[in-house]
């Protein structure tokens, strides 16, 4: 299995700072986008916490096994990867935890995040917040993660169009963040890949101003992977880009 990624980040046209983070290891397979929570405390600590202890857990595991000693609780109902996954979550949000701790002016920062590790025929995609994962196979686009969101819970009971949910006031509350605490719930799944397929992770600056069709097209174009970054960046800020924006493109060579 190969796996090529290019990966894009802008603070948007209305932000000073960048409270994205991203991670893309090629060599381990591993690919994040963290949004820190726009209108908190040090949302860019927050999201580089969140990268760095996923990331870490996932390379300090590489060669572990189920029937190894883990540094947290293995659930014996899930693969090893989503063990990982959930646990490198779970270091993440023990990180935001420990530098509140140390420092009172960090208190009620938070993070989304969502992640992916390859693994064969095979992508493990964790998710918390309103970051989410997309995947292009032979020209149809699909949205792999369901938003921790009050608009997304007022779409699914059929109080909001999607069209809608984008223009909502309440489009930025998320229900479900990475902020410290011990409740930590991650969404996480199995997803099968093929050779071709086109995985997009980015943060919520890209789709409440691109919709899923406009994701879409751009990422049917029969470009380099940067181009289409870029591209989604620069559609985003065209848009009116009101907040950080981050992509990361992979594309399946070989499966």
């Amino acid at each position: 299995m190969h796996v090529s990624s290019a990966s894009a980040t802008d603070k948007g046209l209305r932000r000073s700072t960048n409270e994205d983070c991203f991670s893309a290891r090629e060599d381990l397979r591993l690919f994040v986008v963290a949004d820190g929570m726009g209108g908190h405390a040090a949302g860019e600590v927050a999201s580089q916490a969140v990268v760095e202890g996923i990331v870490a857990f996932v390379e300090a595991t590489q060669t572990m096994s189920p029937d190894q000693t883990w540094p947290v609780p293995f659930d014996l109902e899930q693969s090893v990867n989503a063990n990982r996954l959930r646990a490198g979550f779970q270091m993440g949000n023990r990180r935001i935890a420990a530098q509140i701790a140390a420092s009172s002016e960090l208190r009620g920062m938070a993070t989304t995040a969502v992640a992916v590790l390859i693994d064969g025929g095979t992508g493990t995609l964790a998710h918390v917040g309103d970051s989410r994962a997309y995947r292009l196979r032979d020209g149809q686009i699909d949205r792999l993660t369901r938003d921790h969101s009050w608009v997304e819970e007022q779409i699914r009971v059929g109080a909001l169009s999607e069209t809608a949910a984008r223009q909502h006031p309440w489009r930025n509350i998320v229900t479900r963040a990475l902020s410290g605490s011990e409740d930590l719930e991650v969404d996480i799944q199995e997803v099968a890949l093929q050779s071709g397929d086109r995985l997009l992770l980015c943060s919520d600056g890209v789709f409440t101003v691109l919709d899923d069709g406009q994701i879409g097209e751009v990422l049917r174009r029969k470009t380099d992977l940067d181009q289409l970054c870029h591209a989604l960046i620069q559609g985003a800020n065209d848009g009116g880009g009101p907040d950080n924006v981050t992509a990361v493109v992979l594309e399946i060579n070989a499966v």
